[in-house]
């Protein structure tokens, strides 16, 4: 049964990454969404601080921390900065693959890349023509004697540009759809890859998003994940796997939202009383209350799931798909409560909306998770 105590251990290390993100992260958050940069001085600090690959298991240098522990983390994050906390979770989602499919030796070669040193890696899934339809996928991929041939472009890359390494998939023809897809893990100094220009974005400007090009890269069998035609059962169980974390971004987004909604309603007035008195802004920021509260506990109960090996698709799915369209409201919303100041940069709350927006995009736009939901409740008829 579901248990959504946190742990007094687990309750501290969300005080203590949400003082990290007070202090390095919320401060410099609209510096870097102006300028576009890659805010590498703050991964530095994060990843020296052990707030990066949480999940990697010990044996292979990482933490070894649960998925709670990462939605946790990502919660706090995300209240900075939600395009930072997408680029530290993009490690995460590159090395589920790995975690899922990958065999004893291939693990040992990949995932200490990330816990020596500060790396990152990408996951190459989307593409030109096929997003949301993973199963649609065109890159290619073809055995040649014992090795393989990968020829494709993905798009939308998180740290696609930055990634020392890369888990993706390819079909082995598009008329086979999800009973051809192939998963693999390639370093981004292998012959034939190459990255296309950095995506000017409307939000979450932090971080890194970029296609990822393969030209007749050569794979080692060794570089395969799991069984030929059988990756698109991969790719479903890492989006079931990842999908709390971005639940748990949109939570600290709704937080940030709700927290300076209220302290700017405390503070400025309008007929000689602070607006916070009027009805129509309190009924926003208690939409918001709601919101967070009722996104929080889903994506707990998401991640309980995943920590106890209970395959519930739609768990995940229901967690994403309602945070991300609460915290999309939640930050409309917070731009209202402000008025014309918060169509303006002077106030963080604009950020928040063009941040807000993504979540509803990508791992699966809302529709998807809707499409996903109905499939497994009609299923259980």
């Amino acid at each position: 049964m579901f248990e959504p105590t946190i742990t007094e251990d687990q309750q501290q290390f969300a005080e203590t990454a949400h003082r990290f993100v007070a202090e390095r992260i919320a401060p410099v958050a609209g510096h870097y969404d102006e300028s576009g940069e890659f805010p590498l001085p703050v991964f530095r600090e994060a990843f020296d601080l052990g707030f990066m690959n949480l999940e990697i298991p010990e044996a292979y240098g990482g933490l070894g921390l649960h998925t709670i522990d990462g939605c946790l983390m990502a919660e706090e994050f995300a209240w900075g900065c939600a395009g930072i906390a997408t680029s530290v979770m993009g490690n995460h989602l590159a090395a589920l693959p790995l975690l899922i499919a990958g065999t004893e030796a291939q693990k040992q070669r990949w995932l200490p890349l990330l816990t020596s040193d500060l790396r990152f890696a990408a996951y190459a899934c989307s593409e030109p023509e096929a997003g949301s339809d993973v199963a649609g996928m065109q890159t290619r991929i073809r055995q040649d004697g014992d090795d393989w041939i990968l020829t494709g472009q993905k798009r939308w890359i998180t740290n696609g540009g930055h990634a020392s390494f890369y888990t993706g998939f390819a079909t082995l023809d598009p008329k086979l759809r999800h009973k051809g897809i192939v998963a693999f893990v390639l370093g981004r100094d292998t012959p034939g890859v190459s990255t296309g220009r950095k995506e000017k974005k409307l939000g979450q400007r932090a971080s890194d998003t970029s296609d990822v090009i393969f030209e007749d890269v050569r794979l080692g069998p060794d570089q395969i994940l799991g069984v030929p035609g059988q990756g698109f059962a991969i790719a479903m169980e890492t989006f079931d796997k990842s999908r709390p974390m971005i639940a748990a971004l949109c939570a600290g987004l709704i937080r940030r939202c709700m927290e300076e909604s209220r302290d700017y309603a405390l503070e400025r007035k309008t007929f000689g009383v602070p607006i916070a008195q009027h009805q129509a802004v309190q009924f926003m920021i208690a939409e918001m209350v709601m919101a967070y509260e009722a996104t929080r506990m889903l994506y707990l109960k998401a991640a309980w799931e995943v920590d106890h090996e209970i395959k519930r698709t739609s768990t995940s799915a229901i967690a994403k798909a309602l945070g991300a369209d609460f915290a999309m409201k939640s930050a409309i919303d917070a731009v209202q409560v402000f008025g014309g100041y918060g169509y303006t940069k002077e106030y963080p709350v604009e950020k928040l909306m063009r941040d807000a927006k993504l979540l509803q995009i990508y791992e699966g736009t809302s529709q998807i998770q809707r499409i996903v939901i109905a499939r497994n409740f009609l299923a259980r008829s």
